[in-house]
């Protein structure tokens, strides 16, 4: 048709051409253009030559109507046509430019400017949708993609109805796509989706539609569109594992399948892997295809070298469909995949997924019989190759796992091929597994099996023996009614292994060890029989054996009270096991439990130093055992109730030395400190004091033991090991600890003070005199008569050295600056002196008054004796001597008074040494009054 209308086109064009020629006249026609002369003429008409198609000369043709005809009315037409020729022109060139030696290029500027000028001509043309979507071809083919884009936008806007809507949609998703705007794509290839369900651009635009999605990361939604390609290429077909096995593709739909497999892959990993994949599978025709999705993402996996992962994905399939008859095809490429990749503990394991799930006895063999017959070589072979490894395993690295995998591999495969030939051997080595695997309980009845099951073979005398092992290993973990019930068996087990192989040489094991069993039943007397059976056996059995008859006789004797005798059997146990054997320690702590026995019952006897004896017998017999300890403390305890303080004390010495972390550590102390006391070793007293002091969790105990401590340090300051500085430093301890409550803080520091005092510390000492003062001043309620009596103790001792500067200021020239500085020091030693009299201590008190008055008196003298002013005359001196006496006389006078108070206390009983020197020194002041002293009487009426 399109060939059809050129030539018409061209035809029109010559004629056109043509026109102007008609009016000329030649020699060889009739010019009178009559009906008559028309009417007489012969026309022949030859054949049609045709016209020779020629893209290029049908283009000038068009190009030089359209110059000519203007005005002409198929002018919009020869627009269109000649731009869809020249637009065919440049696509031929497009197809022939290839190679060096092509000839022309495409060049498409001129069908697009024809286009577009009809475009400008003529925009309301009912045929512009097509113009559109050629002129949309031609700059998409010369490479003008935005520019093809905004055109195939124009044209669906224009014309939604158009019959190029789903090409021009496509076409737009593909520019759309490539300039990985896939948002707009997305909504091209949706529009595709929406036309008409054959149009033949739906399932590539729905493959599209999909990888418009992955682009944008809305892998959900991009997964439905690829399942929906899957859907029309590969649901229903048949074919094997591999993706060109499927039926009926072409190479061109097989690479679509391909690339939507992969692309489905790469959207299932960054998911759920295949989790996602089930919410996708959503008829039968995708469950008819679901395996391999499941596989191809596996195979990604692979790929990827995540060998976990692609083993998760193909065998999730195997799981969600078990009976499917792909699912042990998966689960095998799962086996060979770890395989060659050296994954062989993860090939182990999916060996064991798929005996367990495609075995003898598993739903798929009943669900599908003749796939189970596929995989019955794989099955013999994995439950082969798993029993052979774990038993390997096992013997190798003696882990239970290992152990516990080969014993039930081996159960499997028994009862999978019960007639196999080697049932027996196979079985005494599950048994075998059993034992080293310590499941005794298991072990025991199939060695019973093995050893009198099968008709008598090479292993059955040793599995009968192995099955009394088994029970005596059983029996040491089960609760007591378990145990004996078990312990029954196992002698009955004994028995029936004697009485099967009377000849063999281990008879005399089973023997003991059912002497073992008959005591754990608590039949003593029936085990001590067999036990000295054993010992009576000729040959003399081995060491071991008579070990374990020893032993049954020695824990009989023990339960039985008789300590000395179990001490002597145990010595012979012990004398018969290995110095490195694990159960010597056992037995060694047995022994000294029998010798520990003999000194409670010497004790309980009353027989305190036989106690002693046994206690200390441990230490040689059995010193490392974990009795020693305790058996050094009794002994200790013992030795204290004997008062034996000097050996008491060595062994409680040496128990803290060799026992340090032992629990009864807390009660040496304060039985080292009765042992110390009784012996007056003060330091060391006030040592285990402190010790007490340290530990103590009632406060009121550590305080009174800190205390006690200082008192002894004290004590102790004169004896070898103690010091004033020990005694200075366990009370400043004290005090830092405690200072509270009162009066024993107040008691520390005048004692402190007194310390200082003997070592020569002055300063130390009144600096604690201070501290008792200030004390015992600001405790308030908690003021009691010993702390008054230490504040005014300490208050009169820190007067003296007032008293002291007082005295040592001469009353010399110049004679006025002396006297004010005696004075001023007299005033502060009488203020100390009368602050320690106002506590009203009876002693303090008596002493300060004397103190007082003696102040006074030696005012008076120093007044007295006094250096005289030089100078003056015999006169003036006389006179200077009545004045002085005359000053000298109120002090003197006050002197008295006060001795005279002091004496008067002497009538309510105070008759202390500050009394009696009062009493002297007024005999010396007032000689007439108080100085006869023939009658005690008199001196009572003196002072009243």
């Amino acid at each position: 048709m399109r060939r059809v209308l050129d030539r018409w086109v061209a035809m029109a064009a010559a004629l056109a051409l043509g026109a102007c020629s008609f009016g000329v006249r030649t020699p060889d026609h009739d010019n009178e253009p009559t009906l008559k002369t028309l009417a007489g003429r012969t026309v022949e008409v030859g054949a049609d030559p045709g016209i020779e198609a020629d893209e290029e000369r049908t283009i000038d043709a068009y190009r030089r109507f359209l110059e000519t005809a203007p005005q002409a009315p198929q002018r919009a037409e020869a627009m269109r046509r000649l731009g869809d020729l020249e637009m065919d022109l440049a696509d031929r060139r497009a197809a022939t430019a290839t190679g060096e030696g092509a000839t022309g290029a495409p060049d498409y500027r001129a069908a697009i400017a024809r286009y577009q000028d009809y475009l400008r001509a003529h925009p309301d043309a009912p045929g512009n949708d097509r113009v559109l979507y050629q002129l949309a071809r031609a700059h998409e083919q010369g490479g003008a993609l935005e520019t093809a884009l905004a055109t195939l936008d124009r044209l669906v806007a224009q014309h939604p109805d158009t019959a190029y809507r789903d090409e021009a949609q496509f076409r737009r998703g593909e520019l759309l796509f490539t300039a990985r705007d896939y948002a707009k794509a997305e909504q091209a290839y949706e529009a595709v989706l929406a036309g008409a369900p054959d149009n033949p651009y739906r399932e590539r635009a729905l493959y599209m539609h999909g990888w418009a999605l992955f682009k944008q990361g809305q892998l959900e939604a991009a997964l439905h569109s690829f399942f929906g390609v899957l859907d029309h290429k590969v649901a229903g077909r048949e074919g094997g594992l591999e993706l060109d096995s499927i039926e009926g593709l072409g190479r061109a739909d097989r690479e679509l399948v391909e690339d939507t497999f992969r692309v489905m892959s790469l959207s299932l990993q960054s998911l759920d892997g295949a989790g996602s994949i089930p919410a996708y599978i959503t008829s039968d025709a995708r469950r008819s295809y679901e395996f391999r999705v499941y596989q191809q993402l596996g195979e990604l996996y692979i790929r990827q070298e995540r060998i976990k992962d692609a083993a998760d994905a193909l065998g999730a399939f195997a799981r969600r469909h078990p009976l499917h008859a792909q699912s042990p095809v998966l689960q095998a490429r799962v086996i060979d995949i770890y395989e060659a990749h050296g994954f062989a503990t993860l090939a182990l394991e999916a060996k064991k997924h798929y005996v367990a799930h495609y075995g003898v006895d598993s739903e798929f063999r009943r669900a599908n019989p003749a796939g189970w017959d596929n995989a019955r070589s794989r099955v013999r072979a994995y439950l082969s190759e798993l029993a052979r490894h774990y038993h390997a395993s096992a013997q190798h690295s003696r882990s239970s796992a290992d152990y516990q995998e080969a014993v039930h591999w081996y159960r499997v495969y028994l009862a999978s091929f019960p007639d196999d030939p080697q049932a027996a051997q196979n079985h005494f080595l599950l048994a075998e597994l059993l034992y080293e695997d310590k499941r005794y309980d298991e072990a025991a009845p199939e060695y019973e099996k093995v050893a009198y099951g099968y008709p008598l073979h090479e292993r059955s005398a040793d599995a009968g023996y192995a099955a009394l092992l088994a029970y005596a290993e059983q029996h040491k973990r089960l609760d007591a009614a378990a145990a004996r019930q078990l312990q029954r068996t196992a002698v009955d087990s004994a028995l029936r292994f004697a009485q099967a192989f009377p000849a063999d040489p281990r008879t005399a094991p089973v023997l003991a060890h059912a002497a073992e069993l008959l005591y754990a039943l608590d039949e003593g007397e029936r085990a001590a029989e067999v036990a000295q059976r054993v010992l009576a056996l000729q040959p003399p059995p081995a060491d071991a054996q008579r070990r374990v008859a020893w032993t049954v006789i020695a824990h009989h004797a023990f339960e039985d009270g008789r300590f000395d005798a179990a001490e002597q059997a145990y010595a012979q146990v012990l004398a018969l096991t290995p110095a490195g054997e694990p159960a010597r320690k056992e037995l060694v702590e047995r022994q000294a439990a029998a010798i520990y026995k003999q000194g409670e019952q010497a004790r309980a006897a009353g027989r305190e130093r036989e106690a002693v004896q046994h206690f200390e017998r441990i230490a040689a017999v059995a010193p490392d055992s974990a009795v020693r300890a305790t058996a050094q403390y009794d002994a200790a305890a013992a030795l204290i109730a004997l008062k034996d303080w000097g050996a008491a004390a060595r062994t409680l010495e040496d128990f803290r030395r060799r026992h340090p972390q032992h629990p009864l550590q807390a009660e040496v102390p304060a039985k080292l400190a009765v042992v110390y006391l009784e012996q007056q070793q003060w330091a060391q007293a006030a040592g285990e004091f402190e010790r007490i002091a340290g530990s103590a969790r009632d406060p009121a105990v550590a305080r009174e033991a800190l205390w006690q401590a200082a008192t002894l340090r004290e004590k102790a300051a004169g004896q070898p090991g103690g010091s004033r500085a020990a005694a200075i430093q366990a009370y400043e301890r004290y005090l830092k600890a405690h200072p509270q409550p009162l009066e024993p803080a107040v008691e520390a520091r005048y004692r402190l003070a007194q310390l200082a005092r003997a070592a020569g510390q002055p300063q130390r000492e009144q600096a604690w005199l201070k501290e008792v003062l200030q004390a015992d001043r600001n405790g308030g309620a908690a003021r009691t008569a010993r702390t008054r009596y230490l504040g005014a103790s300490a208050a009169l001792a820190l007067a003296q050295p007032l008293a002291e500067d007082y005295r040592k200021v001469a009353l010399v020239e110049p004679l006025a600056r002396q006297l004010r500085l005696k004075k001023t020091r007299m005033e502060a030693a009488l203020q100390a002196y009368s602050a320690a009299a106002e506590y009203g201590v009876a002693e303090v008190t008596t002493a300060a008054t004397f103190h007082i008055a003696s102040l006074y008196q030696d005012f008076a003298r120093a007044m007295l004796a006094s250096q005289r002013p030089k100078k003056l005359s015999k006169l003036e001196l006389e006179q200077y001597e009545v004045m002085l006496e005359e000053q000298a006389y109120p002090f003197e006078e006050k002197a008295i008074e006060l001795h005279e108070v002091n004496a008067r206390r002497a009538a309510s009983g105070v008759y202390d040494e500050w009394v009696r020197r009062s009493f002297a020194a007024l005999a010396q002041l007032r000689p007439v009054r108080y100085g006869k002293v023939e009658r005690s009487e008199g001196v009572v009426d003196a002072i009243r």
